[in-house]
């Protein structure tokens, strides 16, 4: 049986990128994709790994997670210019730095460096389950800003993929291999008039293994497995390239209406008598709090519309369904849905029935201090202000 959660999905977009490998000072080229070292310095950068002491943890990256890039749109190359003062200068053949005539100081140091622009990268990092949520968590709450390989490169939408509210997948997911992950996630066009593609490039990490102990004749060699940063420290990792025709998400690429699926009917018998035996099975309490029931709730909704077995029902309170369905919603989930007895979903829960709870004490007391009298009113404000 497969792990829950070995693949983390990331989605890598924005108005520039830069991905350097083997770049020099003064000329900066980029990779026509995410190199790892540039994955793992963001991810570093979200966990808030020094420099001087990202040795152990790249260490640690490099060996646990395996990554895949899906190539959804390889951008336009663009060159720009940088100045660069701190003394840097500009060499002279006979040595030294060249000083300015009048100032007497150092000329100015102009580096050219190439971007990527209107790219977009799917990236997939795949290995031990509870490695991929570390990921996952830091780069849903990083400690510093995150950037696409430059800091001059913000991303345009979250790094974290999500799913779009009809498209059945998770993430993180459960996946075989990089080419399964890469093939199940649909291609998003960028305009309206975008055609899907036949199929898609894609760069993966090659390991050996037991069936395949040697590395194929057309196995790519990147310097791009950073041993720590703050200097060239960067070892060879072989690299595969692949194209992958997508098995999932038609219906968005083609522009089709999406396929009718069961959806829940609340006043249907059957579904009525099922959500009864539920309750009755958990004692008439929440399974996530243990306060007492009012509803259930559908982790999947394969069976919907009066299919519903007892699996497919969890007994819940009205404040962890509410925490449940906002997370739910967020995440655009599919199909199948949060079973809140499962301990991955323990925490995000919590904090999502502090936020309600914080937000409904909030609001009773604005109703509070709009229903009282002007002279009451004016004293609780007071009394706040000191």
């Amino acid at each position: 049986m497969i792990p829950q959660g070995n693949t983390l999905l990331l989605r890598l977009e924005g108005p520039f990128q830069a991905w350097g490998n083997n770049s020099k000072f003064i000329i900066r080229r980029t990779m026509g994709a995410p190199t790892k070292s540039g994955v793992l310095g963001l991810i570093c950068c979200a966990m808030g790994v020094r420099r001087e002491n990202s040795r152990e943890e790249l260490q640690k990256l490099n060996g646990k997670l395996a990554m895949g890039v899906r190539i959804d749109r390889p951008g336009t190359r663009w060159w720009d210019y940088h100045t660069v003062g701190a003394k840097y200068g500009i060499l002279q053949a006979a040595g030294g730095i060249k000083k300015n005539d009048k100032t007497k100081k150092p000329e100015t140091l102009v580096t050219r460096r190439e971007y990527l622009c209107d790219a977009s990268f799917l990236v997939v990092l795949q290995g031990d389950p509870s490695e991929i949520e570390l990921v996952r968590r830091a780069l849903e709450n990083p400690v510093w800003p995150v950037f696409l390989g430059r800091k001059s490169c913000p991303p345009s939408m979250p790094i974290v993929a999500r799913p779009a509210r009809n498209e059945d997948w998770t993430n993180p997911m459960d996946c075989r291999d990089l080419v399964t992950a890469l093939e199940t996630v649909p291609w998003h066009p960028r305009l309206p008039d975008d055609r899907p593609p036949t199929e898609l490039q894609c760069l993966l990490e090659w390991r050996p293994s037991d069936d395949q102990p040697t590395a194929p004749s057309n196995t790519e060699v990147w310097y791009d497995r950073a041993v720590v940063f703050g200097g060239a420290s960067q070892e060879a990792r072989l690299v595969q390239r692949k194209a992958v025709t997508l098995t999932a998400g038609k219906a968005l690429q083609e522009r089709t209406s999406p396929p009718q699926r069961a959806r829940a009917n609340y006043r249907n018998k059957q579904f009525r008598d099922a959500r009864a035996c539920r309750l009755k099975s958990d004692h008439g309490l929440c399974v996530f709090c243990k306060a007492p029931a009012t509803t259930v709730q559908h982790i999947t909704y394969r069976n919907a519309g009066g299919n519903e077995s007892q699996d497919d029902l969890r007994s819940l309170c009205r404040l962890c369904h509410d925490a449940v369905t906002m997370i739910e919603y967020g995440l655009g989930m599919g199909l199948d849905r949060i079973n809140p007895e499962d301990l991955r979903w323990r925490d995000r829960i919590i904090q999502k029935r502090s936020e309600i709870l914080n937000w409904r004490s909030e609001e009773r007391r604005r109703r509070a201090l709009r229903e009282a009298p002007e002279k009451v009113r004016n004293e609780l404000l007071e009394q706040e202000g000191e």
